[in-house]
């Protein structure tokens, strides 16, 4: 008679509870662990994808409801005046209230932003729904809504420096970085259908309820984050991964740079002291500046030279955020390479990614290179927000990434103006090479700038032994 070779029940349980304990030590192992159990972080994680989602249907709300609003031979005027009220103002506001602003913990500074957005989009979606919204009004409250935005910005990265280790901190800027590319993917899609059944001043009126949950949930938490981070504020600062590496490099950014006191230094001197960041943000802001022509050329791309629709380039914006999405999760992985070699290999990836699309190539290796490109780009603000994390005194934290946000808040706005131009004179593919071909010259220009320096830092032991000899 043939033996049971089935298991038996308690060889099963026995055998189920090892796979538990498995799959719970790897879900534990994952370095996006630490930021999504913290008692303070994962209770405002969801108020911040809410208001990521918000902004992201208001990416398209904002610019329909100016064309509804203007005239037939002005719409193009009110359209970019309404998108950039939208962003440019928090680069003033980054200077302008720093007397104000400094030394106010990362909460509060979420939450004061949060507070400002809600009141200024809820006044507009209500206006505009009862009709008695005009055109000024509409780019002055937008204008208003975004003061306070690169504070904004400051305040979350500074709560995640404030509570988490060094070596959590790029996880931790991953994980509220994946909430913003998931709303490049959903957000303008759920506006369209949102504004083809109410209006867009029904998306504004939706956005503002988004800013409404962030500003409870940052309140929320605010007295167990202050707990949290008073009690580490008397030890030293532990340098970063990303600061180590970097210690390494020409540039290097070891320990928080030596700078005034963090009562009384502005965010600019402490960048100007350290020897990493004065780099690190002229080639973010160069960067950026070269991917502004992108944002004009390729709807022109797709419909002047693949003859595509809207839904085409909706479906290069899709095939973007994925990608996004991808290259935001590796991130964590990366946080052990060498600084600069990874920023300049960012660069010149992302170059090489958009090459294809001022290329006559067909349409699935356009999508395909933005794909790849997207995956390249993705780490980049998370692997430069922990270098700034590391490489800034903790007091001065929030006025390092406001006045980052400053001078990066104008780049991509302006390569977007110098877009137009530049369609106009080398075409929509012309501008697509031109744009990748400089980007690659960027980063070959900064790593032949860096391995000079290297070679001038390895020559300077010879000299001096010549020197005492």
């Amino acid at each position: 008679m043939a033996s049971d070779s089935r298991p038996s029940p308690d060889q099963a349980d026995k055998s189920h509870v090892a796979s538990s304990f498995r799959l719970i030590e790897r879900v534990r192992s994952s370095p996006y662990y630490p930021a999504l159990t913290h008692p303070v972080l994962r209770r405002i994680l969801p108020g911040a994808a809410a208001s990521a989602l918000g902004d992201g249907m208001s990416a398209v709300a904002i610019a329909w409801l100016a064309l509804k609003l203007a005239p037939p031979g002005s719409r193009g005027l009110w359209v970019g005046a309404a998108v950039a009220a939208y962003s440019l103002p928090g680069a003033a506001g980054a200077v302008l209230l720093r007397r104000w602003l400094h030394g106010r913990g990362g909460a509060r500074l979420v939450f004061v932003n949060a507070v400002l957005r809600a009141a200024a989009l809820g006044l507009i979606g209500a206006l505009a729904i009862a009709g008695h919204l005009a055109l000024a009004g509409y780019v002055a409250l937008l204008g208003a809504s975004s003061l306070l935005s690169a504070w904004g910005v400051a305040g979350k990265y500074t709560l995640i420096a404030d509570l988490l280790p060094a070596a959590q901190r790029i996880a931790g800027n991953s994980v509220f970085g994946l909430a913003d590319q998931l709303s490049l993917m959903v957000g303008p899609a759920l506006a369209g259908v949102v504004t083809a059944l109410a209006g867009p001043a029904v998306v504004i009126s939706l956005d503002a309820a988004s800013w409404v949950v962030l500003a409870v949930s940052y309140a929320r938490i605010a007295p167990l984050a202050a707990r949290l981070t008073a009690a580490p504020a008397s030890a030293p600062p532990e340098p970063g991964p990303a600061a180590a590496s970097a210690q390494a490099e020409p540039s290097p950014a070891a320990a928080p740079a030596p700078a005034p006191p963090a009562d009384r230094a502005g965010g600019w001197a402490v960048i100007r002291s350290s020897p990493v960041l004065p780099g690190l943000l002229a080639l973010s802001f160069v960067f950026y500046l070269l991917y502004g022509p992108i944002e004009v050329a390729l709807p022109v791309h797709i419909a002047s030279d693949l003859h595509g629709s809207a839904a085409l380039l909706g479906t290069f914006w899709a095939v973007f955020g994925v990608g996004a999405v991808i290259g935001e999760l590796a991130a964590p992985f990366l946080r052990r390479w060498p600084v600069w070699p990874t920023m300049t290999g960012i660069v010149i990836g992302w170059g090489l990614a958009i090459v294809p699309l001022g290329l006559p190539t067909p349409l699935w290796a356009g999508l395909a290179a933005f794909f790849a490109g997207a995956v390249i780009w993705g780490p980049w603000l998370s692997l430069s927000m922990a270098v700034l994390q590391d490489a800034s005194p903790p007091g001065a934290l929030a006025q390092v990434i406001a006045a980052r946000s400053s001078l990066l808040i104008l780049a991509s706005p302006l390569g977007t103006a110098l877009g137009g131009p530049i369609v106009a004179a080398l075409g929509a593919r012309g501008t697509l090479l031109a744009s990748a071909v400089t980007t690659i010259a960027l980063g070959l220009i900064t790593t032949a700038v860096l391995a000079r320096a290297r070679a001038r830092k390895a020559a300077e032991p010879d000299a001096d032994l010549l020197r005492s000899s």
